[in-house]
């Protein structure tokens, strides 16, 4: 409950259209020593990495006290991409009562609360931050474990430096504000808490709960058949309007009540913003262990215990500095949920769905309004969900490792400079079967001003499986349409310089269907 307050308090008083009206965040709570013990039904990309992004962010600190707050986005050193600004506040519940400018003491704090959000611009090549990048530094600014506030005191100067590096400062001082204040009440919730019931009692419940969700999924592995299964599929890398697909493979291997995914054989870094540092990948395959698990389960560290991910030293999967990586958060991570999924439809072929549309379909529209303020825009659009043995696939749906909602049409056009010329269902781009895949969306914009826009998606050139027979989705298509009449159909990545009256047309693709089409 006070996770889910958390969020509701990060959207109640979030400053940017992608907090507010998107959900675009992450709230979780841990113990003392980096135990995840709670967490709101937020983004699975977030969620699944926080654990380890916590336990790297609690080693560069010795000496915490009441009122400090650690911010960070160093995808190398506690973050996953530089737009996910992540804040992390100590609780201490023997301070329960007291201003945060009267609290005394130091040390081991009882809890930690932790958010993560998607600013929608931290500086970089193109506005939105999410760049074709080459290299981490290009992406906009590195902000390593840090804190923000000490003992309740602001640190004025760092803020102006995090400030002074991004296109729209008013946003991100409005939005980590917003981050700060969830702190403050997931804080309060903790020490009521431990008032009305002593520290000792809290903490013997939430070592309990943990060991409970970790019995509760050892014993749904276990009765999974024991075996290796092996998967793979790709991810499309763009490079001077060539197209090159780089393979992402996973083993599984099921052995009694534990699972271990193996990235062994998939591709070497790549000169692109596509690489995933380690923590996404583990949080693909505890989204999709999850998944099989059920929500009945508590979400928690516990649900992590069984679940073993390997992978090779910068790979795709597991970037080291300074590989670009951008898109991986965003794009990598579906893929690699996709493969683990493919591996474990070999074991569990009555509970695995065809694949989704694959894909974050991100896209980031930035410049000046007419008054001469920057604006930046970040968007993720839906598509087709894989169908399964028992129901065809949803449509138009976030799928997969994002979970947020669309930017409303009225609150877009009234943030932005432009507007939605169309907003429809894809009709006939899920893939036929027993039961069809779900239909993707298509998505038009019209430009009402000279901006940048930046598109980083999947799905362009290799179309979303089917399973049981099946047929594949359809793929996806970006198109320009010019005011001039030309008309330019574009790669799955790619960023364009864009005039008033230009349209952006984004069509998403469809999911893939199961089991052999009926015949007609």
């Amino acid at each position: 409950g006070a996770a889910e307050e958390m969020g509701v308090t990060l959207r109640r008083t979030g400053y940017s259209p992608n907090i507010k009206e998107r959900l675009d965040f992450s709230c979780a709570i841990f113990d003392g020593v980096g135990n995840m013990i709670a967490q709101a039904a937020h983004i699975p990309a977030h969620l699944g990495a926080m654990p380890a992004s916590v336990l790297t962010i609690l080693g560069y600190f010795d000496v915490w006290e009441p009122g400090d707050v650690v911010i960070v986005n160093d995808p190398f050193e506690g973050g996953n991409h530089l737009p996910d600004i992540t804040m992390i506040s100590p609780v201490f519940t023997a301070s329960a009562g007291t201003r945060p400018d009267a609290m005394s003491g130091s040390g081991k704090p009882d809890f930690f609360v932790a958010s993560r959000a998607h600013h929608a611009d931290v500086g970089g090549m193109t506005p939105g931050s999410l760049p074709l990048s080459t290299e981490i530094y290009q992406e906009g600014i590195i902000i390593p474990p840090v804190k923000l506030y000490k003992r309740g005191v602001l640190d004025a100067d760092l803020l102006r430096v995090i400030l002074r590096n991004v296109r729209t400062p008013d946003e991100r001082r409005g939005d980590i504000a917003a981050q700060r204040a969830a702190a403050a009440v997931g804080e309060r919730r903790l020490r009521e808490m431990a008032d009305a019931f002593g520290l000792d009692e809290v903490m013997e419940y939430t070592a309990h709960l943990q060991a409970y969700s970790e019995r509760l999924t050892r014993a749904a592995i276990e009765s999974w058949p024991d075996g290796v299964y092996a998967f793979e599929d790709v991810i499309e890398l763009v490079e001077n309007d060539h197209v090159s697909l780089v393979p992402i493979r996973v083993t599984a291997t099921i052995a009694g009540a534990e699972v271990t995914f193996d990235f062994a054989g998939t591709a070497p870094v790549m000169h692109g913003s596509l690489n995933a540092v380690i923590a996404i990948a583990q949080s693909a395959c505890y989204y999709v262990v999850r998944c099989l698990v059920g929500d009945e389960v508590p979400m928690n560290g516990g649900c992590f215990a069984p679940v073993h991910v390997v992978a090779p030293e910068n790979t795709v999967v597991n970037a080291l500095s300074p590989a670009a990586v951008a898109g991986g958060n965003v794009e990598t991570s579906q893929r690699i949920t996709d493969v683990v999924l493919g591996a474990l439809a070999q074991a569990l072929p009555e509970r695995i769905p065809a694949a989704s549309q694959g894909t974050m379909n991100n896209v980031t529209i930035g410049g000046m309004l007419a008054n001469g303020t920057p604006f930046a825009y970040y968007e993720t659009i839906a598509g087709g969900m894989g169908a399964s043995c028992t129901s065809d696939g949803p449509s138009g749906v976030q799928v997969h490792m994002t979970n947020t909602l669309n930017t409303p049409v009225e609150a877009l056009e009234l943030a932005y400079p432009f507007r939605l010329e169309r907003y429809s269902l894809r009709a006939g781009s899920g893939g036929a079967g027993l039961h069809r895949g779900g239909d993707g969306i298509v998505r038009e914009y019209v430009l009402l001003a000279p901006a940048t826009v930046t598109m980083l998606s999947e799905r362009r050139a290799v179309a979303p499986w089917g399973l049981a027979g099946g047929e594949s989705g359809q793929v996806g298509r970006n198109l320009l349409y010019r005011a001039d009449g030309s008309v330019e159909e574009l790669r799955s990545k790619f960023t364009r310089r864009v005039l008033p009256g230009d349209r952006l047309r984004i069509e998403t693709p469809g999911g893939g269907g199961w089991g052999t089409p009926p015949a007609t």
